[in-house]
């Protein structure tokens, strides 16, 4: 299968997309011994010779995942520029390559997934699989909330809640999975919810669309990995029927992106 040089380092190795198109463009990037210094060049995954900086960068099918139940107050980021906590200083050194799948947000705890395998961080980042969260909401639960996490939500303006940086103005909100109130009080109330999606600030934005601030947020599940009893800012590897899981998702992601290019080449043709 053919496939774009940047995509190619990015999906089996630790570089993330932009670090491979860098990569590429300075010159630290050999296919069948010669440089290549365009990131769109087409490569045959199965049979071309590529190396980076050296080192071949090859298909492989062994990859590691781990989870990290992360604590408040840390950043799902290699850099801060303000030199704020990230999970990298919490972590291992020898996780310092890990890609993150996905973030949490810093006053956000619980289920982050990291993987040595940018195509294993993509595909999941990308996915529908079920995210599961605990919130602690400061109000009551209405009946205007339940409507939307049931029939979803589309927002013009969905900056409340999102950071202040953002450039993240509008946002469509797909119909929850589930909920399940566990609390619903007029000074505070914690609900149980599923979703599919990962997008940015996306639980904080929701309730505060309703002018409810989210007071506690910590994601215990991502698809069939939980935290068990996982320590807060502990490490653990998959178990063997998460592997499996996870193996049998790749084996059909890998699937659709196949028919997904064969139906872009027909219509190319076309």
């Amino acid at each position: 299968m053919m496939m774009r040089l940047n995509k190619y380092v990015a999906h089996h190795s630790s570089y993330s997309r932009r670090e491979a198109d860098k990569a590429i463009q300075d010159g630290f990037v050999r296919v069948d011994g010669e440089i290549q210094t365009n990131p769109a060049t087409q490569v045959e995954e199965k049979d071309a010779v590529v190396y980076v900086s050296g080192k071949q960068v090859a298909p492989r099918e062994k990859y590691t995942v781990i989870v990290y139940n992360k604590p408040k107050g840390e950043l799902v980021t290699k850099n801060d520029p303000r030199e704020r906590k990230t999970i990298y200083d919490t972590l291992d050194k020898k996780y310092k390559h890990f890609i993150p799948v996905g973030r949490l947000d810093y006053a956000t705890e619980g289920v982050l997934l990291l993987t040595d395998a940018s195509k294993i961080a993509t595909a999941l980042m990308g996915s529908g699989l079920e995210r599961i969260y605990k919130v602690k909401i400061k109000g009551a639960v209405t009946a205007e909330m339940e409507a939307a996490m049931m029939n979803g939500l589309e927002l013009a303006d969905a900056t409340a809640g999102g950071h202040s940086h953002s450039n993240i103005t509008s946002m469509t909100f797909a119909p929850f999975i589930g909920y399940k109130i566990q609390k619903n009080e007029h000074n505070y109330s914690v609900l149980k919810i599923a979703i599919a999606e990962g997008k940015n600030r996306e639980i904080r934005r929701f309730f505060a669309h309703f002018g409810t601030e989210v007071a506690d947020l910590k994601r215990v599940s991502f698809a069939e990995v939980e935290l068990n009893n996982l320590p807060t800012g502990k490490v653990r590897f998959l178990s063997r029927s998460e592997y499996s899981a996870l193996f049998t998702f790749m084996k059909a992601d890998e699937k659709l992106q196949r028919e997904i290019g064969n139906t872009k080449k027909d219509s190319r043709r076309k």
